[in-house]
């Protein structure tokens, strides 16, 4: 199949003021999706209390009753992304998922909690395909690096909002028992928490569905887009298998990482340094927005110094340097003598795993005719999900509860769990290299 049907120009775009204001606003909204989705992580201490769970339920609450959903309907609304209004996807996805947070906060049990969390993730699955593909039709390919790493901040952004913000809550409300809300009854401050980040959904909502779609690119003019055969996307997958392993299953060897230490870097801290949960989260709040933001952002600058060098196959490239620096910073966090240090450590590994994550997705776009995106978008999704946000939280918890045998050894599995993948990501990025530069050179600049 060909990759393109018909090239465009830069001008065929829509203007730069819209291409940014569309940006921003997706941006803000996945800053919001990962509020909802990471303040659970904060919130450990007081959901085990009074739900009575272990680390391993927590686990579950954190990676597979979200996962679960998000998964399975991927890859079904990468299909709807690849022929309907994708604006009207994401706006549905918001509403969804603001409604499904607030659940959370009137979960009584750890069951109400899970079905809660996987409210969450139905809604949560509109995002990334479609917003992607949006992009992808907002700016010529070599305009796309900056927007995609303004996007890919909102993860970070969101992280530390609720790290921080979710640390100010509760400290405040710390010591004013149950709260009572019309309709809903008496809360605990862990539960109302949840209904201050669902809040802004119903505003993100209205912003997303005032916004016009952009045209299609790489299709004829005036040809509405048509679904491709699952045959023709599996082919053009088997035919550069190497690229897509690396893309669907070495690159979420980062996302293992990422979710592993957004899991339980603020319960590490209150077990093994001693902080309160207020600063537990303003303290790693903090680090996830700024290291964060700053390695998502610096991701294009490493990919151009690279790209000057003569690595066309820079996006891949910075993968394997990051993973190959992961591994030792995670180390360093096991053995850190005082807070300071794992301070230090975890600032560091919180720079390095968002570092090659928009060029990421800009190969992703680069390698992807356009009417296979939205699917092949969603198979990331997927695999970025399963193998990072299910095995991450879960891998680290079993390494504490079952390996280890010790609460305050969450340190050493964040490092063991860490060390191993980052090893298996290299491989498998490392022998895509040479297959991912001669995919560049058969494709057309623009599809």
């Amino acid at each position: 199949m060909s990759s393109v049907a018909t090239a465009n120009t830069a001008a065929d775009y829509p203007s730069s003021r819209r291409a940014w204001g569309v940006t921003l606003l997706l941006t803000v909204v996945f800053v919001f999706s990962f509020v909802d989705r990471q303040i659970l992580n904060l919130l450990v201490g007081p959901i085990q209390q009074d739900l009575n769970l272990n680390d391993t339920q927590v686990s579950l609450l954190q990676g597979f009753g979200f996962v679960a959903t998000y998964v399975l309907l991927s890859i079904p609304i990468g299909r709807l992304v690849d022929t309907r209004r994708r604006i009207s996807i994401i706006a549905f996805g918001v509403a969804f998922w603001s409604v499904a947070a607030a659940a959370c906060g009137m979960a009584r049990s750890f069951t109400g909690l899970f079905v809660a969390r996987a409210g969450v993730g139905v809604g949560e699955a509109t995002l990334t395909p479609a917003a992607w593909s949006l992009l992808a039709d907002y700016f010529p390919p070599h305009k796309r690096s900056l927007p995609f790493s303004v996007f890919l901040m909102g993860p970070y952004l969101g992280v530390g909002i609720a790290m921080i913000a979710g640390g100010l809550v509760m400290d405040g409300l710390a010591g004013t028992g149950p709260i009572e809300l019309p309709l809903v009854g008496l809360l605990a401050p862990w539960q109302a928490t949840f209904f201050v980040v669902a809040a802004p959904g119903g505003i993100l909502t209205a912003l997303l569905l005032m916004i016009r779609e952009p045209v299609r690119k790489g299709l004829k003019a005036g040809v509405a887009p048509v679904a491709v055969s699952y045959q023709d996307i599996i082919s053009w997958v088997r035919t550069h298998h190497r690229v897509y392993v690396a893309l669907l299953i070495g690159v979420p060897c980062i996302a293992l990482v990422l979710y592993g230490l957004q899991a339980w870097i603020p319960t590490y801290l209150l077990r093994v340094h001693g902080m309160s949960l207020g600063e537990a989260g303003t303290q790693y709040g903090a680090i996830a927005l700024l290291a964060g933001s700053l390695g998502v952002l610096s991701g294009p600058f490493a990919g151009r110094y690279l790209e000057r060098r003569g690595h066309s196959d820079y996006q891949l490239r910075v993968c394997v340097i990051a993973l190959a620096l992961i591994g030792p910073g995670l180390a360093a966090l096991a053995a850190a003598p005082s807070a300071t240090t794992a301070l230090v450590c975890i600032a560091l590994v919180s720079y390095l795993v968002p570092l090659p994550l928009a060029l990421v997705a800009t190969a992703l776009q680069s390698a992807t005719p356009n009417q296979m995106r939205g699917v092949l978008v969603g198979a990331y999704v997927v695999t970025n999900n399963v193998i990072g946000l299910a095995f991450g939280p879960s891998m680290v918890a079993l390494a504490t509860d079952y390996l280890f045998q010790d609460p305050t050894a969450v340190g050493k599995s964040l490092a063991l769990v860490g060390v191993i993948v980052s090893v298996i990501g290299i491989l498998l990025i490392g022998r895509a290299l040479a297959p991912y530069r001669a995919l560049l050179a058969t494709v057309s600049e623009d599809h």
